[in-house]
């Protein structure tokens, strides 16, 4: 008879909540990459563009790294320990990293009258943007690699720095980089027109490229580095994932240099969607490859059930409210019709 696991419900809207993160916060990052890296004739225009496309939403999508976070230390609590002691530093360099970003953005954006406090906010802001999401890829990265490793009381045998810092997650978070700012300027064709919008579009075919390029380089790296993952990427049940990937990440692309914006974005983010869940399905059943597993690591039932019906609850007040910010500050959007 079929039962449904509680923590295998849980484990999955977790796998949601990060997939909604990376597809609203990651275009946020990449964002600011692009401000970071503006030039031209246009650079003005082009960071006005990403200010406006970002302004009125950019601090809601951190409500599903919360959720995610909030479902980890309730649900999962010896992961949760287990990766915030393994990965403390990069951890504490990407909470540093979200907070002077969002900072430097309002500062900036009241500091019209001080050019030089508004360009250096500016840079504060696009180089938070630009190492963030490298410090997660490589936090994502290490916790595939199998190199972060416990004991049978649950205590850290490796060390602070070689979990993180090996080639394999740092390729990891050069690839995540490198797809927020793909994610960032399909987004913005749809927020932009005319030469800045063409000045998108080269951005994002570039980037495009770019992302291919790496995940490329990191194939292999991964047969060594992360052997476990590479077993189910290459020829597992998550190799459909990666196939989907590539053809979604192709159509993106083209969509992009053929002018056809809509199909761009539905296709990146079906794309974004295909890495997070075949990321997920290689490396199930564990949460911390491989010493820690859903099982393993869950509450008890008594404490998840509950809580499912928490988020039920709260989903009520939260879905509705997301979309109506979101229809109030992005439903008239003149560039995108």
């Amino acid at each position: 008879m079929f039962t449904i696991e509680l923590p295998w419900v849980v484990a999955g809207l977790i796998g949601i909540g990060l997939t909604l993160y990376v597809i609203l916060a990651g275009a946020d990052f990449g964002g600011g990459v692009w401000d970071l890296l503006a030039f031209g004739p246009r650079k003005d225009a082009q960071r006005e563009a990403i200010a406006r496309a970002m302004g009125p939403v950019w601090e809601a999508n951190h409500v599903w790294l919360i959720f995610v976070i909030v479902l980890l230390f309730t649900a999962f609590p010896p992961a949760f320990a287990a990766i915030c002691t393994a990965l403390a530093i990069p951890l504490t360099l990407v909470t540093v990293g979200i907070v002077l970003r969002g900072a430097s953005f309002v500062f900036r954006a009241h500091a019209a009258s001080l050019v030089r406090t508004q360009k250096a906010f500016g840079w504060i802001f696009g180089a938070t943007s630009l190492i963030t999401p490298v410090f997660l890829g490589m936090c994502v990265g290490a916790l595939g690699s199998g190199n972060i490793r416990f004991n049978s009381q649950g205590h850290l045998l490796s060390d602070f720095f070689s979990t993180w810092l090996s080639p394999f997650p740092l390729l990891i978070g050069v690839l995540a980089l490198c797809l927020c700012a793909f994610l960032a300027a399909i987004y913005l064709t749809l927020e932009t027109e005319g030469e800045v919008r063409e000045d998108f579009r080269e951005r994002a075919v570039f980037s495009g490229v770019v992302t291919a390029l790496i995940a490329t380089i990191t194939l292999p790296v991964t047969l060594d580095g992360a052997p476990a993952l590479w077993r189910e990427l290459a020829w597992g049940r998550a190799t459909p994932l990666v196939l989907a990937t590539v053809f979604l990440g192709l159509v993106a692309m083209l969509g992009a240099f053929f002018r056809r914006y809509r199909l761009a974005r539905l296709a990146t983010i079906a794309e974004v969607a295909t890495i997070v869940w075949g990321w997920a399905v290689a490396q199930a059943p564990a949460l911390v490859v491989p010493d820690i597993t859903i099982r393993s690591a869950a509450a008890p039932d008594s404490a998840l059930g509950p809580q499912l019906v928490a988020l039920a609850i709260g989903s009520v007040i939260l879905l509705p409210s997301l979309w109506l910010l979101l229809k109030v500050f992005k439903g008239q959007n003149p560039a995108a019709n």
